[in-house]
């Protein structure tokens, strides 16, 4: 083998090397499970309004609905109450939009949302879900405790979660 041959090779290797490391760095980060006793994994969503949103220190309870079920089952219990509801109550509002095309959502279910007179965080992308509970047809309540997960429960009925809220 030649000089410029083995430093060709030798070029070779270093560039496989860097297009390995470079490509590495460009994988997505996976979302941390959302199990009892670890802390709630951190999101950077934005709400209804397109304002930032997020789950406090002291949020004690997260509704979260990852489907139209679920979402309506929040709205009918919620749509009655007074502005700053779950605020009052230490709780917050997740949806999950993401499996709906972005022509509906923008057309229709985020119009929807803004006429609601609570907040809504609104996640577009599912990746930043990954390791999230989903309860078919249920809405999924995460208690949190110090911004540790507590429990989980899925609700699937008005009575659950009107009795979860404390009304």
């Amino acid at each position: 083998m030649t000089t410029w041959m083995r430093t060709l090779l030798q070029h070779a290797r270093w560039l496989a090397l860097a297009a390995l490391v470079f490509t590495l760095g460009l994988q997505p980060a996976r979302a941390a499970a959302v199990e009892p006793g670890q802390p709630l994994p951190a999101l950077q969503l934005k709400d209804q309004h397109g304002q930032d949103w997020r789950v406090n220190a002291d949020t004690r309870l997260v509704l979260f609905a990852n489907g139209r079920k679920a979402s309506n089952l929040v709205q009918s219990v919620l749509g009655a109450q007074p502005k700053g509801f779950l605020e009052s109550r230490k709780a917050v509002y997740l949806a999950d939009l993401s499996r709906m095309p972005s022509f509906i959502t923008r057309t229709f279910a985020l119009p929807a949302l803004r006429e609601q007179p609570f907040t809504v965080g609104v996640v577009l992308d599912s990746a930043l879900l990954q390791g999230w509970p989903a309860a078919e047809d249920a809405l999924m309540l995460i208690e949190l405790d110090d911004g540790r997960v507590k429990a989980l429960r899925p609700v699937s009925s008005e009575a659950q979660l009107r009795a979860a809220l404390g009304l």
